[in-house]
């Protein structure tokens, strides 16, 4: 097919080339994205973390870290716009994963981001429970646990944007 199609000149060496190149690129970036929750914020950065912590708190939820990565760079003289990370999580939601498959704690605790785009608009983005959990292979022993996360997890989302 494609030997009949360079023949007829549709497609030469660098077209077969740049097309090969844009098919590879798309499906890198589109499996970055693979489970990845973004949800557009009403609220500026600050205010979305702020919601996001005390949300995650009053769920019974422990707070591990919370950084600030535009402090980081610029403490180091680069710019970079708003770009905060919390990490937490609960044992008795996490530890059933782990008990199952122990790889599950390199994707535990739980991270949230939240950041800002070039636009001004701020997004927080988090790892879908369901994603991690395929991630691992885990099974549906672990069904509940997951489910529970994810609930969890839109939870604190939905109040710490706004979103509907």
């Amino acid at each position: 097919m494609i030997a009949m199609m360079q023949t007829r000149g549709l497609l030469t060496g660098r077209s077969l080339f740049a097309l090969i190149a844009i098919v590879c690129l798309w499906g890198v970036q589109a499996m970055a994205a693979d489970g990845l929750m973004t949800v557009r914020s009403s609220y500026g950065p600050k205010d979305t973390m702020n919601r996001l912590e005390a949300e995650v708190k009053a769920k019974g939820m422990t707070v591990f870290a919370r950084i600030d990565h535009a402090a980081g760079a610029a403490e180091v003289g680069l710019p970079l716009r708003p770009t905060e990370v919390l990490i937490f999580g609960a044992a008795k939601g996490g530890t059933p994963l782990m008990q199952a498959v122990q790889t599950i704690g390199i994707d535990l605790p739980l991270k949230a981001l939240v950041w800002q785009d070039a636009s001004g608009v701020t997004w927080l983005s988090y790892n879908d429970p369901g994603w991690l959990a395929k991630r691992h292979g885990l099974g549906s022993e672990v069904a509940a646990a997951v489910n529970g996360m994810t609930a969890a997890l839109a939870a604190v989302t939905k109040a710490a944007t706004g979103s509907q």
